[in-house]
Formats: C-alpha cells, structure tokens, sequence
C-alpha cells in the first residue's frame, strides 16, 4: 500500500502537513527525522500507557515499537506518546485509591488533546491496568478515527506450595496472618513469588475483563487479548494491529460503526459469561456515553441476567488468564456463546468481518477445562448481578461467581470511610452475621470512588468472606470475592439512603431477585433526610476537587462529560 492509496484532504493530518503555510509544521517533522513522503503518509498516534509503575505497564514500550513496524509496513506514518496510568495493585488500602478512577478521564482527555493538538488520523492504543483500558477505548469513541486498541497482556501465576497464585492471594494473605493463620515467613515468601513477570493481574480481575471486552465489542483483534505480557506472539499481535488500523483508515470504518448497542450487549455477555469484574459496569455505560448509546448500569445488569456463567476463572473459579489463552482464548469463550445464541454474530469488528464471521474457523477444544458450553454451564446466570431497592433506588451492583449463597439478611455496622472499616475488620471488631457499610466513598464523596479490596481481602483471608455482608457507594475491586455489593447509588454524598443508614438497621439482600431493601419506615427515612446535612471532603482544590464538580451517579459510568449525544461536531471530521 503506498501512500498515494489515501486522500490526504479528508483526513485530519492535512492541517498540519498540507500547502505552504504548513512549512513551520512540516520543519518539526524533519527536524525528526521523517521523510517528504512520511510526512505525505497518514499519521497514527500509538499510544501508550507505559510507565514504571507496576508490572501491568512495563511491556507496553516494546509492543509499541512493533505496532509501530506493522503502520510503517502499510504505508503510514506513527507517532508514538505516552499516557499516565495509575495502578490499582498499589494504589490500594490507601488515599492513593481516590486518583484511580479519576485516571480513566485523564487518560481519555489525555489521548484526545494529544490527538486533537497534533491532528493524527488514526489511533493504536495500548494499556495494561484496570482503568487505562476503558480509558483508552472511551478516547477511540469520543475521537471516532479509525482506531485498534491491544491489551499489553496477563502477567503469568506465582507457584506457592504448589498453588497456582496471584496477588489477590497476597491481599487474603495479610487477613490470614492478622487472623494468625500465616506466619511472617510465609507471607514474605508469597509476596516474593505472587508476581514473577510483566503483565496485568492474572485473574479475571478488571483488566483481563475489560481485555475480553475489547474483543468482544470489536475494537481488538481476534485473540489478541490472550498471551501473557512475555510472550513473544504479542508483538506479532501488535504488528498486525499497526497495519489493521491503516487497512481501515483505507475502508474509513470507524468506532462508532463498531460499538453499536447491540455490540455493547456483546461486551455484557463476555462480562457476565466470564465472572467479570463488577467495574464493567461501570465503564460500558461510560464507553457507551461516548458513543452517543444510552446504555446505563442497570441495563447492563439486564444483559447479566440472562447471560449463563461459563468460564472458570479466578476469583470466584479455579484458573487465571494464561489458562484461558491455552483454552482458546477470548475466541473460544464467544464461540459458546455465539452458538447458543447469546451474541450477535453480525457485529462489524476492526478485522472488516463480523464477529460470525471471526469466529467461523474456531472449533470448540472439548479437551480444555477452563470455559464450559453454554449446554452446561458453571450457574445458569451470570457472574455478575444488578440489584435495586429502597437501599439502592438507582441501582447497585455484585459479583456472585463462586458464592454458594445468593441471600443475606443481617443489621448494618457503618463506617463513614474505607479506613475506619479496615481497622476494625483487622482488630475483629465486627460480628458474624453482620452488614458492613463502607460509605461517602462515592464518585463525589470519596471523591473518586475508592475500591475496597483490602478490606475485603481482610474478610476473606480472616475466613469471614461468606459470613458478613459489605456494602458500599465506592467500588470494589475485580479480584473481590465474598457477598460484596458496590456502586450503590444515590450515594452518601448526595444524601442517598446509604448516607442515612443507622448501626442496627435490617438489611435484607437477595441476588437472585435482584433486591437491596432497608427494612426502615418510611417517615423514619424522611426524618433522617431532613436531619442530614452534606459533608465537605479534604479535597478542595487540584484534580480530584475538579473532578467532583464533573462527576455524574456511577449508575451513568461516573462520567464527567456530557458524551456523544452534545456534540456538535466530531474530531474525525475536522
């Protein structure tokens, strides 16, 4: 393909490349070294959200490099820059979790204003981390070039005693030596071995989910969301995917003919049929937003209703990503499901083919152990279930992959904050059969939306994970497992029932019907209401105090934009 095969005066980069007044412009690019014909060519923003942060983002350089061989092969012309990333492994149990959410904005505004600022016209995008993925994703949807997003790929399991591991086994560890039941040494030498290459966490956490999202939405290559970060095949992966973008700069298919609805119902059932995340919840209504769908929490937990559990993945399974690669991979997860009817096969995909059309080689491996035919499913529902009630009107949301009880009824014990709950967990001050309230950790009220992860890793590894309930109007973690019910909406900052429960009060959960009620009259709430008065956080200027003036309900995504439905133009078309 040679240059001369596109029409430089329909795409973006003639502002920047194009007459004589671009001479200033055209001076930077030679003062890079690029050619008169690569600055003729089309030019590809690879972005990236290396850093030194954590092991999820360390590859992601060294697969930039061979995306950007596969855009120089067909022809184009990349442009490599980086993004911030903040890393929920570490950012855990601590303050640090407030900028988490708030990275998936930034990052999303990050790649627009790079893409705007420069006028590039087409986007590769790789990220590793929970929240880079939706983030990168939302900025291919709000820019709607013609666009490829690759998953920098799993880290591979640690071997303890034996034991296939992964960090969530280190946070259970700390619950299990608090409770005394590990010893400092092993806890050390699980910490030590827990992670021992590049690459995202290994189970079914967030970012494997949204992995799998990308695939099934159509915005990944076929299979590409699979291989460990070491493996060598992720570069072939990320060559194909440079020269896959300018195959559609070629065609001008864009996202937005990508990511239909009904390929955001596709994105569900993956959820659903792989135990996802609960924070997938959070981000398709986000990704939608920025694609004009309505397409909000509750009906995404509509889609995890009637979606059956097929893959048995950690945490509420038995294996991690690397498993699922050797099983067959993303594609072999959706060709269950497509054959039992839970897709729709004629959803264009960043191949040109549609998903049927992906998935018409791929045969079923019956020798693998990892992902079940929809015939005989794990549990005839999804791993992931909506809930709503008088304790949740605009809508909540929990894992149930793994929980062998889908009911619960106890009295609340709140906490105003992650920490104080922490502390009382780790010193046992808590009873069996109780309702733990995490609250004013909402988008607002955190602000940010903390996810809990050590506190309910305390839980677990103390061996109270199925013995106490925990409710929350933050986030939890995907590596969660145990009765946890995030999201809850209205939150406590918005004067939401959650802000208004009293210690005692009689919760009553039941997942199979999809309710959270608060046994509570009603003249007693109002009385509440009428007493309660909002609080001021200790965030009251920089980034996260912007973010509070911007942030919808998590029930929309926790968005901080209006989306696609106020625009009056779109960058693609400049």
């Amino acid at each position: 393909m040679s240059a001369n095969t596109f029409d430089k005066s329909k795409l973006p980069s003639r502002h920047v490349t194009v007459g004589p007044q671009r001479a200033p412009h055209r001076s930077y690019y030679y003062a890079m070294g690029l050619t008169q014909e690569e600055i003729d060519q089309p030019f590809v923003g690879v972005a990236t959200c290396w850093n030194e942060a954590a092991p999820c983002n360390i590859a992601l350089q060294r697969q930039a490099q061979s995306v950007k061989q596969g855009v120089k092969e067909a022809s184009g012309t990349p442009r490599e820059f980086c993004t911030i990333t903040v890393t929920d492994g570490i950012a855990m149990g601590h303050q640090g979790m407030k900028s988490s959410l708030v990275s998936r904005d930034v990052i999303a505004d990050s790649v627009e204003l790079t893409m705007r600022g420069h006028c590039y016209d087409a986007l590769v995008g790789l990220a590793g981390c929970d929240k880079s993925l939706p983030g990168m994703m939302m900025s291919m949807l709000r820019l709607n070039v013609p666009s490829v997003f690759m998953y920098g790929g799993s880290i591979l399991p640690g071997q303890f005693k034996g034991k296939d591991v992964t960090v969530l086994d280190v946070f259970e560890g700390v619950g299990q030596h608090s409770a005394g039941n590990m010893s400092d040494e092993d806890l050390h030498e699980l910490e030590c071995i827990a992670c021992p290459s590049a690459g995202a966490c290994g189970g079914q956490f967030t970012a494997n989910t949204m992995a799998c999202v990308s695939e099934a939405i159509g915005l990944a290559l076929p299979n590409s969301a699979g291989a460990p970060a070491p493996y060598e095949s992720r570069d072939e992966y990320a060559a194909a995917s440079g020269r896959a973008v300018m195959e559609l700069v070629k065609t001008g298919l864009r996202p937005r003919d990508i990511c239909t609805r009904k390929a955001f119902e596709n994105a569900a059932t993956v959820v659903a049929a792989s135990g996802g995340s609960t924070n997938a919840g959070l981000h398709l209504p986000a990704m939608a937003a920025e694609a004009g769908i309505d397409f909000d929490l509750m009906e995404v937990c509509e889609i995890f209703k009637k979606t059956p559990y097929v893959a048995d993945l950690k945490p509420g399974g038995n294996y991690v990503a690397k498993d699922m690669y050797e099983a067959g991979g993303v594609p072999m997860l959706l060709k269950t499901l497509h054959e039992g009817g839970f897709l729709h096969g004629d959803c264009v995909t960043v191949t040109g083919k549609t998903l049927e059309e992906n998935l018409s080689e791929i045969e079923w491996n019956p020798d693998q152990k990892v992902i079940y035919p929809v015939s005989n499913p794990i549990t005839p529902t999804g791993g992931v279930v909506g809930l709503q009630g008088s304790l949740a009107p605009e809508g909540a949301i929990v894992k149930v992959a793994g929980l062998e009880k889908q009911q619960f009824s106890g009295p609340a014990r709140c906490f105003d904050c992650e920490e104080e709950a922490f502390e009382a967990v780790e010193n046992r001050q808590y009873k069996e059969g109780e309702v733990l309230i995490i609250r004013y950790e909402g988008p607002k009220g955190g602000p940010g939306m903390r996810e809990m992860l050590s506190t309910t890793s305390a839980l677990y590894g103390q061996g109270m994970g199925d013995k106490v309930a925990l409710i929350t109007d933050g986030r939890f973690s995907g590596a969660t497992r145990g009765f946890c019910i995030g999201h809850v909406g209205p939150e406590a900052a918005e004067g939401g029932p959650i802000g208004l429960i009293e210690d005692g009060d009689i919760i009553t959960i039941d997942a199979e019907a999809g309710t959270l009620d608060l046994d509570v009259a009603e003249d007693v709430m109002a009385e509440r209401k009428k007493n309660w008065k909002p609080r001021k956080t200790d965030y009251n200027s920089g980034t996260l105090w912007k973010y509070v003036q911007l942030v919808g309900p998590a029930r929309g995504g926790a968005l901080t934009h209006p989306g696609a439905k106020e625009e009056t133009h779109v960058y693609a078309d400049i």
